[in-house]
Order: structure tokens, then C-alpha cells, then sequence
């Protein structure tokens, strides 16, 4: 093991134990919150969110035209694979960066608009990321692991300690996995991840300040999401598993 896995390894570590606390009163006082905002929200407009999410999401993290990069040879160290994932989370919140303050500049109509275009843009990093880290994401499987890394990084405490369950046993995940995407649970995903950036992303939709804080709110969420993916797959690096791949389903 070289110094830089040692560093990394000791990082993975700190990382799990994070991931593994339990709500504090802020998450509690947070999540009471925000299940009461629920409760209010007619169920009819949940289930619209909730299908526009899983249309969005499914299209590009499981539309069977997403040509995902090739998987890097297993060879190569740790040292050299993260270089490239650092380059590539670069390259991506600079893409966010812009396409933030360009829609949150252009008003409140463009501005809703950033919401797919940042999503895709998330996604499509997790793509390249996985296959830096050696796994094909062509696979159901691993396009499923990057749906739970996304979930990861934009959930509460409380959701956090549930879908790292799912990463930590990645095994017996694998064998539980339903035949195909309907069976996955959409509904918490898009109640976590629409609760993670609500406050962000409404901001951007102010006059005047909107372009500042879509920068600024996509800068953050594509690094956040780039820095959890980057542990998600140091987990496996230093845990590896003999999962079986499969062939994505039909959507």
C-alpha cells in the first residue's frame, strides 16, 4: 500500500463514520420540518414530482442510449485514477458553474430550466467517475450504485444512514435489486433530493441576485456530488466485491 493509500484509506474511514451517525436535533427539528411541508403538498402534486423525477433521472442514468466511457484498466493505481476524477469534477463544476448563472441571469422562466440541465449534467459526471474507478456502468447494477451514490449526497441525515446501508453491503444489495427500475423507491429519492436543494435553487429564481447564486449553488452541488462519489467508490477500492454484473433491463 503506497502513502497515498494509506491517506486515502485513513479519509474512507472518517467518511464512513459520518455517514453512519445518527440524526442529531437539528436533523430531527430539520426532518420534522419538512415532513410536515409534505403532508401539506397535495398527494396528487407528489406523484407529478414524482414522475417528472424518475422521467428525468431514467432517461439519462438508464436511457439505453447513454454511452457510457469504457471502464479503466484495474491496474492502474489509485494515485493516478483520482488525478483524472479530480480533473473531471473540475471540469464539470465549471460546466455547472456557467450554465447556472446563465439561467439564473435569464429569469424566472429559463431558470426552471436549470433543473434538468444540472441534473444531466450530474449524472453524466457519475458516469465518467465510475469508469475512471474501473467499473462499467453500462451494467444495471452500477447504474444503480450511481443512483444511490446521487441519493447519498442529497439526502438528510436520516436518508444518508439508510442509503450508505446499501453501499456498505453492496453485495447483498446487488442480490436484493428489483428486475427492473420501476422497482426502485422514487418516491424518498425525489423527497430527499428535491428537500437537499430547495432553498439553493429557489434563489436562483430571484431578479438581480439569481446568477450569482446559481453559480454559486451548482459550483456546490456538482463538487459535493463529485467529493461523495469519490468515497462511494474508494469503498469498493479498498472493499472489493465479487458481484456478479447483469445487463441493464428494458426501461
Amino acid at each position: 500500500m503506497t502513502d497515498y493509500d494509506r491517506h486515502a484509506l485513513i479519509d474512507l474511514r472518517q467518511w464512513q463514520q459520518q455517514m453512519r451517525r445518527p440524526p442529531g436535533l437539528f436533523d430531527h427539528l430539520t426532518r420534522g420540518i419538512q415532513t410536515r411541508v409534505n403532508r401539506v403538498i397535495p398527494e396528487r402534486i407528489h406523484v407529478a414530482i414524482t414522475a417528472a423525477i424518475k422521467a428525468m433521472v431514467r432517461g439519462v442514468l438508464f436511457g439505453s442510449e447513454v454511452v457510457s466511457a469504457l471502464p479503466v484498466s484495474h491496474t492502474l493505481s489509485l494515485a493516478a485514477r483520482e488525478m483524472e476524477v479530480e480533473r473531471c469534477i473540475e471540469r464539470f463544476r465549471r460546466l455547472a458553474t456557467v450554465e447556472g448563472a446563465a439561467t439564473g441571469a435569464a429569469g424566472f422562466v429559463v431558470g426552471l430550466a436549470d433543473f434538468p440541465l444540472l441534473l444531466s449534467l450530474k449524472l453524466k459526471m457519475l458516469f465518467e467517475i465510475a469508469a475512471l474507478y474501473g467499473h462499467d456502468a453500462r451494467t444495471f447494477q452500477e447504474r444503480v450504485y450511481l443512483l444511490y451514490v446521487f441519493q447519498l449526497a442529497y439526502s438528510s441525515q436520516h436518508g444518508r444512514n439508510a442509503v450508505f446501508r446499501h453501499l456498505d453491503d453492496w453485495p447483498a444489495t446487488v442480490a436484493a435489486l428489483p428486475p427492473d427500475v420501476h422497482g426502485l423507491d422514487w418516491r424518498t429519492f425525489q423527497q430527499e433530493y428535491r428537500d437537499y436543494i430547495d432553498l439553493a435553487k429557489l434563489a436562483q429564481l430571484l431578479p438581480v441576485v439569481g446568477a450569482a447564486v446559481g453559480a454559486v449553488a451548482n459550483y456546490r452541488l456538482v463538487n459535493h456530488l463529485g467529493r461523495t462519489a469519490m468515497m462511494a467508490y474508494r469503498l469498493r477500492y479498498f472493499t472489493p466485491t465479487d458481484a456478479v454484473a447483469v445487463p441493464a433491463p428494458p426501461l
